[in-house]
């Protein structure tokens, strides 16, 4: 029998989960064919509705290797194994003559851990050991949620606990997840037979495709002890959040609570003279954070040095202490020495690093009004690693909606550890761009307006002005808004100042749960939603209820933000323009992200509304707009009035 070719294959697929077949669709998985063919790298923009899932599952399923598809958000993981893979395997099941199998792999504390369930959380000194399901009354919500944990451990086949619905809160899960670091590991552990999370690492040592998360691959690439089966074939999905969840997976933070938890959890563990050093270092370095000032730290302050040799050589102690000593009088040890010994390692971990100063770290103060300072310690780049992990063994594409800026690939690229498109190199990765475009006609569904007359926003003016135009925006639009803030208190403000102002709904993130806003809003066009950056991506809402996206401002990173101030300089320093190089590419980044929320199906028109006058008056202007979808674009603010007073009254007679 001959072989079945691509084509065939994706016509298949597509029928099957109900899709239409797009030209972009059809040139992405001859791209990705050809790069898993030659064992070489793509990255490839694919436009909303261009159906990219498919235009990489059936080149990956087709070529026959193991294949691991990482995404950024829930949501796409979710649709990807419930209903993309179930679908495309069952098409292509009779023409491939073999049936892939696929798989979901997550990192450990996402389970539910049986051991944690059933022995309980070990418990710090001061409150004493006890069974959490009998302290947590069974009236309070917390109470609530372990006893509807411990009736869905029967019944899970998965213990994810993304297949709990309605969830549980983070301080309900925490008692009954661990850390790969407090794991006992499955030949110790007694219910390491019946482990959710082994379960899971042995489904994906048998998957063709397995599908996981962005901070998983981060971790398997940072810490050097695999924790993803082997593969010849890497996609990452939402490729443009890639950098920041790396930069997340290696960045390290102490703080006060957390090091006087370590010693809680340590004391009873090792001798009184291991312990008693430990808490003498804790105490040095709570009285140092108790002065800390937010702001990056280019040198190590004398006081904060000490504090944290003191600390590093205290763990160190401990550490060595805990291996030595067994304690029969504690309740469930092996669970109790585990929770304690990877609480005092992360201390140790972190204290060394920043203590050793590496030219290629950005250590930092924070301040939070709740949980007080914190010192944190990231890397200046995570180019460098990315390029030696993971371009090394492997063809890899990377794939979103927006990883084109100011019109070519090169700045997702450099972010990569990628040199130029085209560039030679005996130990640089060979790579190609491929844009495939959009099915949707931009120019004639969307018009990008620039409100070029408002004054420059300032750091921390009131914009009196700003705030006329919204309102007056929103009423042509006859509501149907989603407005993207660049801070919470400036979405804050907009939703005080408009309620009281028009007459419309107007649903302010942080009042309910993201999910709930987002349906409340689809479900009414008259609605407004205003929120901050997790809705510049995260908002999926056809049809006439999303008719307006405002973006208040060019989303620039903040000043006086530590890291990216930090990795702005080492740019200049090096002779490059870093202004431009992380900037103007973060902001380019989100605002793609943020206009993207307008056009999500054929039928859609709305506009795009900056309420920044920089985006067409500065220099930077253009590589912005260059980097967004090709609206129509208008400067003129009774244009634009007229426009979304039409669209509004087309919406009307239609019904909707």
């Amino acid at each position: 029998m001959t072989k079945p070719s691509l084509p065939e294959l994706l016509h298949a697929a597509v029928t099957a989960v109900g899709g239409t077949e797009r030209p972009g669709q059809a040139a992405m998985a001859e791209a990705v064919a050809e790069a898993v063919d030659d064992n070489s790298h793509l990255l490839v923009q694919a436009g909303t509705g261009t159906g990219k899932s498919l235009g990489y599952l059936v080149p990956a399923l087709a070529h026959g290797e193991r294949v691991v598809v990482a995404t950024a958000t829930l949501a796409l993981q979710r649709q990807l194994v419930e209903r993309d893979l179930p679908r495309t395997v069952d098409a292509l099941h009779p023409l491939l003559r073999r049936r892939p199998q696929f798989a979901m792999l997550k990192g450990r504390s996402n389970y539910l851990c049986l051991h944690r369930l059933h022995e309980g959380v070990p418990q710090d000194e001061e409150e004493g050991l006890f069974d959490q399901f009998e302290a947590a009354a069974p009236s309070s919500k917390l109470g609530q949620d372990l006893l509807r944990l411990r009736d869905w451990s029967d019944d899970t086949e998965s213990g994810d606990r993304d297949d709990l619905t309605p969830g549980v809160s983070d301080r309900a899960w925490a008692q009954v997840s661990v850390s790969s670091r407090e794991c006992l590991g499955a030949t110790k552990c007694a219910y390491g037979a019946e482990c959710f999370a082994e379960a899971a690492r042995e489904r994906a040592k048998l998957a063709d495709v397995v599908v996981t998360n962005h901070a998983l691959l981060a971790i398997d690439a940072i810490e050097g002890a695999p924790v993803l089966p082997q593969h010849e074939v890497l996609i990452i999905d939402e490729a443009h959040e890639l950098v920041s969840r790396v930069t997340g997976a290696a960045t390290g933070e102490l703080t006060p609570g957390q090091v006087n938890r370590a010693v809680r959890r340590a004391a009873k563990l090792v001798n009184e003279k291991a312990a008693d050093a430990l808490q003498t270092a804790s105490e040095g370095f709570e009285r140092v954070m108790e002065l800390a000032l937010p702001g990056r730290l280019e040198e190590i302050p004398e006081d904060l040095g000490y504090a944290l040799l003191a600390l590093r050589d205290a763990a160190r102690t401990v550490i060595s202490a805990m291996g030595a000593t067994r304690d029969k009088s504690v309740q469930d040890e092996d669970a109790v020495r585990k929770q304690a010994l990877a609480s005092v390692e992360t201390i140790h971990g972190v204290a060394e690093r920043i203590t050793q100063g590496s030219e290629y770290d950005v250590v930092w103060y924070e301040r939070h009004d709740r949980f007080g300072a914190s010192l944190r310690v990231a890397p200046l780049s995570v180019s460098g690693l990315l390029r030696e992990k993971l371009f090394a063994d492997r063809s890899v594409v990377l794939t979103s909606a927006t990883l084109k800026l100011g019109g070519d690939f090169n700045g997702v690229g450099a972010s990569l550890g990628l040199a130029p498109e085209g560039t030679e190199g005996d130990d640089l990765p060979q790579w190609k761009g491929l844009d495939v475009g959009s099915p949707f006609d931009y120019p004639k569904q969307g018009i990008l307006y620039v409100a070029r007359h408002l004054a420059t926003p300032g750091r921390e003016a009131s914009r009196t002005d700003m705030l006329d135009e919204l309102a007056e925006l929103v009423e042509a639009a006859g509501g149907r808004t989603l407005g993207l803030f660049s801070s919470m208190r400036a979405a804050q403000a907009a939703a005080e100042e408009l309620r009281g102002r028009l007459d419309k709904p107007i649903l302010l993130q942080g009042e309910e749960t993201l999910g709930e806003l987002i349906k409340n809003f689809a479900a009414d066009p008259g609605t407004c939603l205003f929120g901050t950056l997790s809705l510049w991506q995260g908002v999926d809402v056809p049809g006439p209820s999303c008719q307006l996206v405002v973006m208040d401002r060019i989303p620039f990173p903040r000043p006086d933000d530590p890291l990216m101030s930090a990795r702005q300089k080492a740019v200049e320093e090096a002779g490059g323009n870093g202004f431009m190089a992380v900037a103007a590419t973060h902001a380019a980044l989100l605002m793609a992200q943020g206009a993207g929320r307008l056009v999500r199906a054929t039928g859609d028109k709305g506009v795009v509304a900056v309420l920044d006058p920089r985006l067409a008056n500065a220099r930077y202007g253009s590589y912005l707009r260059a980097s967004l979808p090709d609206f129509w674009y208008t400067t003129d603010r009774n244009q634009v009035r007229r426009s979304l007073a039409a669209i509004d009254a087309a919406a009307k007679s239609d019904g909707r």
